[in-house]
């Protein structure tokens, strides 16, 4: 049996996979390589997973259905599937609406029909947001918080798809779980991301923006965390069909202007840092309440930003040979 990942040149997708394929599992990944960046550090990821006898690549855009769904049929020894591929980006969901409903609620429903096709599909586990919580005051944010006033379209797009799961869960009896991740970084992350801008800005000596006045704090979560936690998740369905929504982060919040001192110490350079006010759809503050994935799944982070940060540094200055 195999494991279908969407998104899998991704930075989650593509961790994701890899941590499969190292346990020995099959793995069928789809990637469309959108040029929302740089399609070279797709490809980078993609490489190794490639080279996996136990991998198999399939290009195509998840919100094509006359590509997705003939997989029922082709691959019907797919029996889970994590779904993380989306169109990214809160501040450039303003700018271009129409994308991010195209792949994070048309693709989104392309995959739920393709997985109650699929005759021996276990569990299908998808990426949400920490971005549905929107303008909730209330912290840490906790899955049974309201989550009806999103800021952004790209937040719309991510609680459009929880409802569409419910749904399809409600007609066909899915096993189903969503991740409401928070914000994700580490090695291999994605360049438009405040971690890699970061730490470009601060090699090349170019000026950080900082947002809501340098008063913005997130909820750091690294890459391995992350994987550990969607893995645990994914190896535990629940018993009867359903849906469940869990929250997959680091159970803190850091001071912006905090990870930029890390990431200043990593580098051995002072940061040049502009302030800005917030802009539409930025969240001011993130934090994510684990409790019940932890309880659920056992599963707690253990990487903090400060062993965190100086990993994704080491990773950066590889990468781009500095």
């Amino acid at each position: 049996m195999s494991v279908l990942v969407t998104g899998v040149a991704g930075f989650v997708g593509s961790q994701v996979a890899r941590a499969l394929l190292a346990r020995g599992e099959q793995v069928v990944g789809i990637d469309n390589f959108s040029p929302y960046y740089d399609p070279i550090l797709k490809f980078a990821r993609l490489k190794p997973l490639r080279e996996d006898k136990g991998f198999t690549f399939i290009e195509g855009d998840i919100s094509d259905r006359e590509t997705m769904l003939p997989l029922a049929a082709s691959h019907g020894h797919i029996d889970r599937i994590v779904h993380l591929a989306a169109q990214p980006g809160v501040r450039e969901s303003v700018n271009d609406p129409y994308i991010y409903v195209q792949t994070n609620v048309m693709g989104h429903l392309v995959m739920v029909e393709l997985a109650r096709r699929l005759p021996g599909l276990k569990h299908f586990v998808y990426a949400s947001s920490s971005s549905v919580y929107g303008g909730n005051r209330k912290l840490p944010f906790a899955v049974g918080d309201r989550v009806d006033h999103p800021v952004s379209v790209y937040a719309a797009t991510k609680r459009a798809g929880e409802l569409l799961v419910e749904t399809y869960v409600h007609l066909h009896k899915l096993h189903a779980t969503g991740l409401r991740f928070f914000t994700v970084y580490g090695p291999w992350g994605r360049p438009d991301m405040a971690p890699y801008i970061f730490a470009k800005a601060i090699h090349e000596g170019s000026t950080i923006k900082l947002f809501h006045l340098g008063f913005a704090r997130r909820d750091f979560s690294f890459i391995d965390d992350i994987v550990a936690g969607t893995l645990a998740v994914l190896d535990k369905p629940s018993a009867e069909p359903g849906h469940r929504l869990y929250n997959l982060g680091a159970a803190g919040s850091e001071d912006i202007a905090r990870v930029i001192e890390l990431f200043e110490k990593a580098f051995g350079k002072k940061a040049v840092v502009e302030l800005h006010p917030g802009e539409p759809g930025d969240m001011l503050e993130t934090a994510a309440d684990i409790t019940d994935t932890t309880r659920d799944f056992g599963w707690t982070p253990k990487v903090p930003v400060e062993e965190g940060i100086p990993r994704f540094v080491e990773w950066f200055k590889a990468y781009n040979r500095l």
